[in-house]
């Protein structure tokens, strides 16, 4: 039996284990008290007629624990959840989900900090990166990086939109030297020969069409409703590559795609922890 179902089949299973502190009339457990059930894993906090309702601390067996509010069982208010990797989300919960404002510590020191909805990533946040302190400051659809958006370097940034998870259509890199790179990132479509046509095409990374150098502009991605970005074909020799226009500009779009994977693995370390201990 998972974690999980050990939580949910505390005060359900009444009787079963020890438990030690207050009762109503009825004998329901009410009040404050303690609780150990048979597989170790221990509730202190309070209960409102047999079910854990109020502020309390849920302790797995394997070290994980939740401290904060609860409603009929359901981890539901402000909370804390420590996981035994050693990441963390402390926030808002509703019905035992990640549901509100909230911020995730991930194991990998990365963080994200902003609106969730039924445990995903979702609404207006910012991920930052640990390893190379960039940072993704914008929109988020059911934990995925959508919509208007800025991705921001050491030494410059990126503005524009995302769509599932890649930036594409009209955008802008803004350096710190005082100039912009305005342009479009284009969906390219790989070229298939005939006898290919039963394979299914690869993925390929949105490719940086470059228009214009400009001194700084107040140009956003809010500004305007999202186009729907052209395509361009690519051929093996790779002819449809931009033009560097900006010295080591080329560098820095390879820059501004690294690091946006860490994040799609920690999406992968929540849905796990949910099977895990539903939150």
């Amino acid at each position: 039996m998972s974690d999980l179902g050990s939580e949910d089949a505390d005060e359900a299973a009444e009787g079963i284990g020890e438990y030690e502190g207050d009762r109503d009339d009825e004998g329901q457990r009410h009040g404050f008290g303690k609780a150990r059930l048979p597989n170790g894993d221990t509730y202190e906090g309070e209960y409102e007629h047999g079910l854990r309702s109020g502020q309390g601390t849920y302790r797995f067996k394997n070290g994980a624990f939740y401290t904060g509010n609860y409603l009929q069982n359901k981890k539901h208010g402000k909370g804390v959840f420590f996981y035994p990797d050693g990441s963390k989300y402390e926030g808002d919960w509703v019905d035992d989900q990640r549901q509100g404002y909230g911020e995730y510590l991930y194991a990998n020191g990365d963080t994200y900090t902003g609106e969730w909805a039924n445990n995903k990533r979702h609404g207006q946040g910012t991920y930052v990166y640990k390893e190379t302190g960039s940072k993704y400051v914008g929109c988020w659809v059911n934990g995925i990086q959508d919509g208007p958006a800025e991705l921001v370097h050491l030494n410059h940034r990126f503005k524009g939109r995302f769509l599932n998870g890649k930036p594409l259509g009209r955008g802008k890199f803004i350096f710190d030297i005082g100039c912009e790179q305005h342009g479009e990132y284009i969906q390219p479509v790989e070229e298939k020969d005939e006898d290919e046509e039963d394979e299914p095409p690869l993925p390929l990374e949105p490719i940086w069409k470059a228009s214009e150098i400009t001194k700084l502009t107040p140009w956003s991605p809010h500004d305007e409703e999202l186009l729907i970005p052209r395509e361009a074909a690519v051929t093996e020799e790779g002819e449809d590559h931009p033009a560097s226009d900006a010295g080591e500009e080329g560098e820095e779009r390879r820059e501004e795609g690294e690091g946006r994977g860490e994040e799609e693995v920690n999406q992968d370390q929540e849905d796990q922890e949910i099977i895990d201990f539903g939150g």
